[in-house]
């Protein structure tokens, strides 16, 4: 793993007191004593993969925020519909799973509008984590921006699984926001991990439940 990728892991497994602090507008962790985890999944949904996630949620009566792009929910509505459907939340992930640091600010808020269309929600989380200050201003009027507390680190291809999951147990507290990923990359990872960080922390007393009810 280069040196990038471990700059990467240690800030945003787990991000410091001290970024979260700069990004006021965003939420990072629910606060809360209760023994309560936010489950959350990224980029879908996607054929096969949003099938299986349900299926390991719903066996053990978990329930999760699944942050959708607009072009997959176009393109798999009924999917979508069964997200909604089992008790889950979703989330807009823009429509084309924009870099925030690398799109204009007027083009980056009208996919995330344009992204609306088709998933109706309260909840943003800008792929890879990346806003301008700006473009985050705008979009918290209109959205909760919802980053994270643990980042699997499930979509990378050098990490063992078993890693990713000691990356995701050792951090987990009341209130964690875990991202996940239900695109094809992530799916070895995701696969081994799952299942264990659900009942690993079923077994600690813990409850995966939705992100909207437990927002102001």
């Amino acid at each position: 793993m280069n040196v990038l990728k471990h700059l990467e892991t240690a800030l945003f497994v787990k991000p410091p007191a001290w970024l979260r602090k700069l990004s006021v507008r965003t939420v990072w962790r629910i606060p809360t004593e209760e023994k309560l985890l936010f489950l959350t999944f990224d980029d879908g949904p996607v054929p096969g993969n949003t099938e299986w996630i349900l299926s390991e949620l719903k066996q053990r009566e978990a329930r999760a925020t699944f942050f959708c792009t607009g072009d997959n929910v176009q393109s798999h509505p009924a999917l979508y519909q069964r997200i909604l459907e089992e008790g889950h939340d979703t989330g807009n992930h823009t429509m084309r799973h924009l870099d925030g640091y690398r799109t204009g600010i007027r083009r980056y808020v009208r996919d995330v509008y344009q992204a609306g269309g088709f998933i109706d929600s309260k909840l943003f989380r800008p792929p890879y984590g990346r806003i301008r200050p700006f473009a985050g201003r705008i979009l918290s009027s209109r959205f909760y921006v919802v980053l994270w507390d643990i980042l699997s680190m499930d979509y990378d291809p050098e990490l063992r699984p078993e890693k990713v999951l000691d990356h995701v147990l050792s951090a987990i507290r009341p209130g964690s926001i875990i991202v996940f990923h239900d695109n094809r990359k992530a799916r070895k990872n995701l696969e081994y991990v799952l299942p264990r960080v659900l009942d690993a922390c079923r077994q600690q007393g813990f409850k995966f439940v939705p992100l909207t009810p437990y927002l102001p």
